[in-house]
């Protein structure tokens, strides 16, 4: 299969044509076939990403295969072979690849049994489960939970997927309704929930995780198989989005029971049982009616997310091995979808040009050594009240598929360290001393909120004076107004005076970077209102884990963003994918 990259079609013009026809170019399909004797081949996108750096040219560029009969295949390559000496040939040869893709495989069931529950039913029903048949069992519904306990289900384990928070139907429900000023439910909310914290943010897809083994390419995939766009299996910066992204994690839920896996939602774990160094069981605790089921196993993927916080006291108390993490913190950003349109594109309506609503990553490295940098950026997308603790308050950014709401939204947030964690709870070298950081953090942008999101426009932040009436920010959103206004916003609002929630470094290196970005895009600083708190950016504590993904319990597997081994939606994938095949390689399914 031939593969090419790096080819260049100006937007505005009709793709694929314009796509077919560098092709034929770029393969020298004229002198390997003349007198218009080519045969009509097709090609499939792999990839395409957007060039603007020449605005106003700006290109979609694409990464290409060409499924062509093999005595073809041979007849090019034999032609490049042959011509090497030629100029269009050799600058063609750098923008061809004839390795073979890199297909993704679960690997092969190992041969030794574990103990395990007998309980067909789930632990809804109250037995007390044990025996020779066992049932893997996934903690969290996350996107690790998920891959995991599909590739055990496709693999023959039947695994039991069990979750503290509500299936995606209910839960939509029921964190729409919190938006709209009802009663936060601590166990199933923005954080707590069948598809976990990524089904109520953009959905972004975008990993720097390396694929040598095919895993990404496997995700996207399994996303696609199961309803998301098929776009996002090619672009470069791929997204669901969440009104598509709750279908899809339903839909895989349905597969994993379709090969005999159990899912059980409303179901907390509480506590682990431990013999001699090994897991031997996992008590749960139904949240809406406080029955208690022990499942005896000696099997448990741990992909409880990074804001189960009593569950990682538990854990701790238990003897798991885990140690501090840093991490980063900071606000969300807001500013016209149109600003940032004209930052990427030098124009306010790239629909016209065939474009999607742009995007922006900034970065800077402050005089005080900090590094401050945008994260999680929501083209026409909304901040949303991500709290999942009563008295704390913490946001997030979500985007519907189309990204079509007025704002953009971006955190912007400063890397902190161990050194930062100011918190009156335990010990400074605690290793859940980042988690209390992230609790006091959240407490006071409760109280400075008054329950609701704190708002206050950059120049306020910067002045030091509180959140004034005459300070304007967002597309001349006054700040005492802005909240009022529900077109960037998925909760209450509340102006506020957001500075000294963080050290006073860390507000310096924040607004020196802001203004940085200002420089190389005009408004950054000044149209700008924060939102805050962002402070769940990544766990604050690791599990540790050995060669075979267990911790220091044997049997029990520390997997995902909560146990520190991942930063999003697809990183969390993967590593729970890689915890589901270290499980397939070794043992049975019975």
């Amino acid at each position: 299969m031939i593969r090419i990259k790096d080819i260049k079609v100006s937007t505005g013009r009709e793709q694929m044509p314009a796509l077919l026809d560098q092709i034929s170019d770029i393969l020298c399909l004229d002198k390997i076939y003349p007198d218009d004797a080519c045969p009509d081949f097709s090609c499939r996108i792999l990839r395409r990403s957007i060039d603007a750096r020449k605005r106003p040219d700006i290109f979609w560029v694409y990464t290409v295969c060409l499924p062509v009969p093999e005595e073809d295949e041979k007849k090019i390559l034999d032609f490049f072979a042959s011509h090497r000496k030629d100029k269009r040939v050799r600058k063609a040869l750098d923008r061809i690849i004839t390795d073979p893709l890199t297909e993704y495989e679960l690997p092969q069931c190992g041969s030794l049994s574990f103990t395990g529950s007998k309980n067909d039913t789930g632990p809804h029903n109250g037995e007390e489960a044990g025996g020779p048949k066992a049932r893997p069992v996934v903690v969290g519904s996350g996107p690790a939970g998920l891959f995991c306990a599909l590739a055990l289900a496709r693999r023959g384990f039947k695994p039991l997927l069990v979750e503290r928070g509500e299936s995606v139907e209910n839960r939509k429900r029921a964190v729409e309704d919190f938006w709209k000023g009802g009663k936060l439910d601590p166990e199933s909310n923005v954080q707590f929930g069948e598809g976990g914290a990524g089904t109520f943010s953009d959905g972004k897809l975008n990993t720097l995780t390396k694929d040598t083994k095919g895993r990404n390419t496997f995700v996207l995939k399994t996303f696609y198989e199961h309803g998301a766009p098929e776009d996002i299996t090619m672009d470069a910066k791929p997204h669901i989005g969440t009104d598509i992204l709750a279908d899809v994690v339903r839909n895989i839920r349905e597969e994993i029971i379709s090969r005999g896996g159990l899912v059980s939602f409303n179901t907390k774990l509480t506590d682990v049982g431990i013999r001699n160094g090994k897991l031997t069981g996992l008590t749960f605790t139904d949240t809406m009616t406080g029955q208690i089921t022990v499942i005896n196993t000696g099997i448990c993927i741990l992909c409880i997310g990074h804001s189960a916080r009593d569950t990682f006291e538990m854990l701790y108390d238990r003897g798991v091995v885990m140690k501090q993490k840093s991490f980063a913190a900071g606000f969300r950003l807001i500013h016209p979808q149109d600003l940032v349109n004209r930052w990427a594109y030098g124009t306010v309506d790239p629909a016209a040009e065939g474009l999607p609503p742009a995007d922006y990553k900034v970065a800077a490295q402050t005089s005080n050594g900090r590094r401050v940098y945008s994260f999680c950026m929501c083209p026409g997308g909304y901040v949303v009240d991500a709290s999942s603790e009563e008295g704390r308050l913490c946001v997030n950014g979500m985007s519907r598929s189309a990204r079509d709401g007025k704002y953009a939204n971006s955190a912007i947030i400063a890397g902190v360290d161990p050194v930062d964690f100011d918190q009156d709870e335990v010990a400074p070298d605690h290793p859940l001393a980042g988690m209390y950081y992230q609790r006091r953090l959240e407490e006071e942008a409760y109280r400075r909120g008054k329950g609701a999101i704190p708002l206050q426009g950059f120049t306020d932040f910067e002045k030091g004076d509180g959140p004034g009436a005459g300070d304007t920010g967002t597309d001349g959103i006054k700040t005492q107004e802005a909240s009022s206004d529900r077109s960037y916003v998925m909760g209450r609002t509340c102006p506020a005076d957001l500075r000294c929630i963080f050290s006073e470094e860390i507000d310096e290196a924040m607004i020196e970077a802001i203004h940085s970005f200002g420089r190389t895009r005009e408004g950054f600083d000044t149209e700008a209102i924060m939102l805050g708190v962002e402070a769940r950016t990544s766990s604050p504590v690791r599990m540790e884990r050995d060669e075979t993904f267990q911790s220091n319990i044997r049997g029990l597997y520390p997997c995902g963003e909560g146990a520190g081994y991942a930063g999003g939606i697809m990183s969390a994938a993967v590593d729970g994918l890689r915890c589901a095949e270290q499980i397939i390689k070794t043992y049975s399914p019975g």
